[in-house]
């Protein structure tokens, strides 16, 4: 699967219930491939390659990593605890990441 395949996952995967009121941005640094960042508007998401001016939260991380965590292998916290995965913004919106989508 390449990161861009992950990151549709996410569009598909998405959790719009969860997402009511909400107002954020999750720029995903991939070390060793293309950025993106998803926009995240009162119920709707948008995948965006490349980077934002002013994102929530910033989840920098190789594309793995990435791939372990939306696979279901690697665990997020174990990842940011084994230094895999860096966050860097208001970290604890990074936890959010799992109500706002069903990626197993």
């Amino acid at each position: 699967m390449s990161v861009a395949q992950v990151f549709e996952k996410f569009e598909q995967n998405f959790n719009a219930d969860a997402a009511k009121g909400m107002d954020l941005v999750f720029q995903f640094n991939i070390e060793d491939d293309q950025n993106y960042h998803i926009i995240i508007n009162d119920g709707t998401c948008k995948v965006v390659e490349g980077d934002h001016d002013d994102p929530s939260v910033t989840l920098i991380m190789d594309s793995n990593t990435l791939k372990g965590i939306v696979s279901g292998e690697t665990d997020g916290m174990q990842a940011f605890m084994s230094g895999q995965l860096r966050a860097e913004g208001d970290m604890m919106l990074a936890t959010k990441l799992g109500q706002l989508f069903t990626l197993r």
